[in-house]
């Protein structure tokens, strides 16, 4: 994938010098972490984050690092909206737990609903986007994430299952571009009127517009540190041509405040955003956390972030995680020096 220049980057110490690691405990396992780590630093533009989760490697990680450092020192596009709808984003629970879950995101009429998570059944899924339904009402949105957990005859047979509770997308059900275009087929022939989105098939692929070119989804899920920054992302939204759904990676306030930036520096903003996740946080590094009321945030930017050095000094990780988050941003600012992050 192609990066957008950077003229500016920071060298390494300063950096470092600028840098806090810290370690947030989350309020309900997801995506099989309890706890959320990231690298947090102020630059001349305000903050920014580097949170890239630990299983990715230095080369994919060093667009994460661009991100961050995009909006510390550089700055972010000028808005063209002063907020942004946030969607609830519902763990893989048990359905009694859902209305607690969805209370938390201040007002949301959309959710978003972990299917397709190892060790639980259909029936599992199911019960839960069922109870969401009954949360949200007949004229609330339901989509569904199964972050490429099924084949395709399994997503086509989920799928029919879910189709009742009006599932405004699925997002990656398949792992791959081809399974993607199958599931789409699929669902058609079926009479199945499910939108197919991409998400991993965009932000960790060398060529997202596979995605537009094998007519593999209708949506594209855009989130800016995998793609390396908010210009990067526009740029990826530019080439691939879908419309567009921002989401975020499970941040603190400094990296939702990215993904708000793109959402509100886009000119059209179709879908409800999937950046109130701070919500599943059990603190966070300002005291004043980017959650939805009235089911949107407000566009904040990074400068006018008041990071907290209480809760920096809180929320500080062990040292041991401090010496590898740090090694880390050492190893990816390398490689945005050499300009050979993908």
């Amino acid at each position: 994938m192609d990066s957008v220049p950077s003229p500016d980057l920071p060298d390494l110490a300063t950096l470092l010098d600028a840098a806090h690691v810290v370690r947030i405990p989350m309020r309900t396992r997801f995506r099989g972490l309890t706890a959320r780590e990231a690298v947090v630093f102020e630059g001349p533009c305000g903050w920014g984050e580097f949170g890239a989760f630990g299983e990715y490697g230095d080369a994919e990680a060093s667009r994460w690092l661009a991100a961050g450092i995009e909006a510390a020192w550089w700055g972010h596009p000028e808005p063209v909206r002063d907020s942004v709808p946030v969607n609830a984003t519902v763990p893989a629970v048990e359905a009694a737990r859902v209305p607690e879950i969805v209370a938390r995101f201040g007002g949301a009429t959309t959710a978003k609903v972990k299917v397709a998570e190892r060790g639980q059944r259909l029936a599992d899924d199911v019960d839960r986007v069922a109870a969401v339904r009954d949360v949200l009402g007949p004229s609330g949105r339901v989509r569904v994430d199964a972050n490429g957990g099924w084949s395709v005859d399994e997503a086509l047979e989920a799928l029919a299952a879910l189709a009742p509770y009006g599932v405004e997308y699925v997002e990656q059900p398949c792992a791959t571009v081809e399974d993607l275009a199958r599931v789409r087929v699929g669902l058609a022939r079926r009479g199945i009127d499910i939108p197919v989105a991409a998400d991993e098939s965009i932000r960790r692929a060398e060529d997202p517009e596979r995605v537009r070119d094998l007519d593999a989804a209708d949506v594209m899920v855009v989130k800016v540190a995998p793609l390396g920054g908010v210009r990067a992302a526009i740029e990826v939204i530019d080439r691939v041509g879908l419309p567009a759904a921002v989401s975020s990676a499970i941040d603190t306030s400094v990296g939702i405040e990215a993904g708000v930036a793109l959402a509100a520096a886009l000119p059209e903003l179709p879908f409800a955003c999937g950046l109130g996740t701070v919500a599943l946080l059990a603190g966070d590094v300002v005291p004043t956390p980017s959650v939805p009321q009235d089911g949107a945030l407000p566009v904040r930017g990074v400068a006018s972030l008041d990071v907290d050095p209480d809760l920096l000094d809180r929320h500080r990780a062990p040292a041991d995680r401090e010496t590898w988050w740090l090694d880390r941003l050492g190893r990816c600012h390398a490689l945005l020096a050499d300009g050979r992050y993908p």
